[in-house]
């Protein structure tokens, strides 16, 4: 089987002043469709950065990243675009949702720049809505959302385009531990329709509920375990069921 991410002796280096910054020294991976895996490691150890690189928000110092078969590096700054919009969903801790705007135009966003048409962008948003249970609050704006239903809308716009992929980056970080699970039993669902799902995280066990555990370290990979842990997936089970009832 191939992988759809392969990354090859990834380094990343900032200058700050006179300082050189080695926020990853060489990372190598690869990640097949339909995986689910949790990124983790304490604070400075590389995971937002390769977080960054594996979104084509940032470009390596050196090293190749084949996305699909193809290499980020010789895509043009459209195509890089396009595969950020259509290929790749983005959930953030923080939500970036647009103040302003309803649900329903918050999830629609990416629709616009895809250039579909609006009652297609409509329908589409609708679908993706409901799939995260959020189909009576379209009309609501972020300030009279909780913060588990930003976070719903910020999934649902993340999986509006049908993306292979979907990034999270701390998503349950600023959510209470009852929303959080709610939320990662709707990971779960979201990875049983067939997406691949790559989890950015410092909580253990949150990192749980994936089914393979990358752990950094200094910008390179420390582990790289299969979360085979029966009890884990008993949690995970559990998850999705308290997600359910509520």
């Amino acid at each position: 089987m191939k992988a759809i991410i392969q990354l090859r002796e990834i380094k990343k280096e900032y200058r700050i002043g006179t300082e050189e910054i080695h926020a990853l020294s060489g990372v190598t991976l690869d990640i097949f469709k339909n995986e689910y895996v949790a990124l983790m490691g304490p604070s400075g150890s590389g995971k937002s950065t390769l977080m960054n690189m594996l979104g084509c928000l940032d470009s390596p110092s050196s090293g190749e990243y084949i996305l699909n078969d193809l290499s980020v590096a010789q895509m043009s700054d459209n195509q890089l675009a396009e595969v950020r919009n259509k290929q790749i969903g983005f959930v953030f801790q923080t939500f970036n949702l647009l103040p302003r705007s309803t649900t329903l135009e918050n999830v629609m966003l990416p629709l616009v720049y895809a250039g579909i048409e609006k009652s297609r962008r409509e329908e589409m948003a609708k679908k993706v809505l409901q799939q995260v249970g959020l189909e009576n609050r379209m009309s609501h704006k972020p300030n009279e959302l909780s913060g588990g239903q930003r976070q719903r809308v910020a999934i649902a716009r993340a999986l509006v385009n049908n993306p292979a992929i979907i990034l999270a980056d701390e998503p349950t970080g600023n959510l209470d531990s009852k929303t959080s699970v709610e939320i990662m039993g709707l990971f779960e669902e979201i990875h049983k329709n067939g997406n691949t799902i790559i989890l950015v995280t410092h909580e253990e066990d949150i990192a749980l509920h994936a089914h393979r555990i990358v752990r950094l370290k200094d910008g390179l990979v420390e582990s790289d375990n299969q979360n085979t842990n029966i009890t884990t997936f008993q949690k995970r089970m559990d998850t999705i069921n308290l997600a359910k009832d509520h």
